[in-house]
């Protein structure tokens, strides 16, 4: 085997092997968001007023991510952020979707 192809067959194994970390970590991601998802729910429900309870913790998730500030040199800083940010705003949209009206 040249060079060439030993060094091409190392990389899709290293991008196969990075393929399968990352389906792995997803499905654990998804996991959580729907034990989280439900946990929240649950605790809404049971409050006097669950839009003001659902309002306060998601507010209280997003004050928290705004203020998050990653270490120094952190390759892609802004899009992790960004994608927590957008997570709190899909959390609120779950959870007040399962409200009592």
């Amino acid at each position: 085997m040249t060079d060439t192809a030993h060094d091409a067959a190392n990389t899709a194994a290293a991008i196969d092997r990075l393929a399968q970390e990352n389906a792995r970590l997803e499905g654990e991601i998804l996991a959580t968001g729907v034990i989280l998802a439900q946990l929240l729910q649950s605790m809404c429900k049971q409050q006097m007023n669950p839009y003001a309870f659902a309002t306060k913790i998601m507010k209280d998730a997003q004050t928290a991510v705004a203020a998050f500030q990653p270490e120094a040199g952190l390759a892609h800083s802004g899009t992790v952020k960004q994608s927590a940010l957008d997570t709190v705003k899909r959390y609120d949209e779950q959870i007040r979707s399962v409200l009592p009206v």
